[in-house]
């Protein structure tokens, strides 16, 4: 197996390291990487529709101590790591922070490299990568870090990416990988909050009772997280068929009541995702997220629609050794304050319901979190199929006036019968008490004729499009159908 190194004219001016001495540190580099294994992309099996069921996931990796829980992820056998970010920290010198150049980035992922724990890791595991602050070269830096270029350069040729893929050549180090055949499909999109992000804006005194200055909402116009061209790409990604999502993001996406990063700095970019997650369908998202030296568990149930996890696994030698308070979280089910640890994602596909298993492990392998989530939860109220001209969403039917007449579509998540020859009820969310629940109450007489014997099971994960009356129950709006020629289950054809 050969590795080409090609350094991109675009990028080597940017780098402020002579071409000659940029090319030998790079041969070092690949040199490092290629000694007992390769990334995940020269895995030819990548390519194949390999049924994928354990993977392990994690971030915050100093190369300038000791990481035991290398060795430990890879006698857990994962078919699958994704690195979360801060794989290396090549903004440490002397124990302190200090701006990074492309040498020391570098030299960082070369001491990587030389782990023995790691390279058995690498000979044996493929890999998936983004990079956070301290890979990419400072601090919380974003859009603004004058060797970005540099640093992608030196990411891919460390992660193992062909000389003339694609990857190399597109801004920023996003990517989306899909594994398995239809019916067992998990896609991983990992996405990169560094390259496009807007500087960040801090308050002008520290939080009482802290010494530190927290990051406060950036509310500009032109304020992004992923940059124009990464949220194209992500919609694209995200109308992909797949069974499972996994969204591997640097920083924790829900909790934002801390004072650091996280994207409730910047709200609207929070709420941008959340509206295209429910936009494109997708269902079976999970985020898995690091950046905070701690692991947690956290589940926001009315962003998308149905349950979204965010499990933040950050602290692969990083971690406190000792107990350190829990940081404010709303959104925590289960939280690992203390202790280096490592993510997990297990699926049982054998079951008619595939279950998720959702862990944080002990350096040790054991686990310390868990959550067992169905797939069957995690199913998008929204089916991704365009509305024709007069046809409202289900979320757009929540503005209707009662005594309204409107046609509405959506996909049916949940519902019950009322009565023998009562009525049926067919809610937009799996929760009929969610705020953003839509219900269309079909009389008895619409359940005649064509519909005569059908029951809910026949409606259950159906995009229906209805005609009829908004009236108001309990002060809920929902949409009264009486005859059957109003209601029509729509195909994607």
């Amino acid at each position: 197996m050969s590795f080409s190194i090609v350094v991109p004219q675009m990028i080597v001016p940017k780098i402020g390291v002579p071409q000659p001495i940029y090319l030998a540190m790079r041969a070092v580099l690949v040199l490092g990487w290629l000694v007992g294994g390769a990334g995940l992309s020269d895995r030819a099996w990548c390519q194949q529709p390999a049924v994928v069921s354990k993977i392990a996931f994690g971030s915050c990796a100093s190369q300038l101590k000791p990481c035991p829980i290398w060795g430990t992820i890879a006698d857990y056998e994962p078919e699958l790591l994704l690195l979360l970010g801060d794989t290396v920290y090549a903004d440490l010198e002397g124990g302190r922070l200090k701006p990074s150049t492309p040498q020391r980035i570098v030299q960082a992922y070369e001491q990587l490299a030389a782990l023995p724990d790691f390279q058995r890791l690498k000979q044996h595991v493929p890999m998936l990568a983004t990079w956070d602050d301290h890979d990419y070269g400072n601090n919380d830096a974003g859009v603004e870090w004058e060797h970005k270029d540099a640093a992608a350069a030196i990411f891919h040729d460390f992660f193992g990416t062909p000389a003339d893929s694609t990857k190399r050549q597109q801004r920023g180090i996003y990517s989306s990988t899909i594994f398995g055949p239809p019916g067992q499909r998990v896609q991983v999109i990992m996405l990169d909050t560094r390259y496009f992000r807007s500087e960040l804006v801090q308050a002008e005194q520290p939080a009482p009772g802290s010494r530190v200055r927290p990051y406060i909402p950036a509310e500009g116009p032109d304020t992004t997280m992923l940059g124009e061209a990464q949220w194209s790409w992500l919609e694209e990604q995200l109308r992909q068929p797949a069974e499972v999502r996994i969204l591997g993001s640097s920083i924790q996406v829900l909790s934002d009541e801390h004072p650091f990063e996280t994207w409730g700095t910047m709200p609207k970019e929070r709420e941008r995702l959340f509206a295209l997650i429910r936009k494109c369908g997708a269902s079976g998202v999970v985020i898995v997220s690091g950046d905070r030296h701690l692991g947690d568990l956290s589940v926001d149930v009315d962003a998308i629609g149905y349950p979204l996890y965010d499990v933040t696994a950050s602290g692969l030698n990083q971690a406190n050794l000792g107990w350190r308070t829990l940081e404010p979280n709303r959104f925590r089910v289960a939280g690992l304050p203390y202790g280096n640890h490592f993510g997990a994602i297990e699926i049982d596909w054998s079951a008619d319901s595939p279950m998720l298993h959702l862990q944080l492990r002990h350096e040790d392998g054991q686990i310390a979190v868990q959550a067992r989530v169905p797939l069957s939860r995690l199913q998008s109220p929204d089916d991704g199929l365009p509305l024709p001209e007069g046809v409202l969403s289900a979320e757009s039917g929540l503005a209707l006036t009662e005594g309204a007449t409107a046609v509405v579509q959506f996909k049916v998540a949940s519902g019950r019968m009322l009565g023998e020859r009562g009525r049926l009820l067919l809610n937009s969310q799996s929760d009929f008490r969610n705020a953003r629940n839509f219900t269309v109450v079909v009389g008895h007489e619409a359940l005649l004729g064509r519909f005569a014997g059908k029951e809910l099971k026949n409606y259950l994960g159906q995009t229906i499009r209805v005609r009829g009356r908004v009236s108001l129950y309990n002060g809920a709006k929902q949409l009264e159908v009486d005859e059957d020629a109003v209601i029509e289950v729509v195909t994607a054809d």
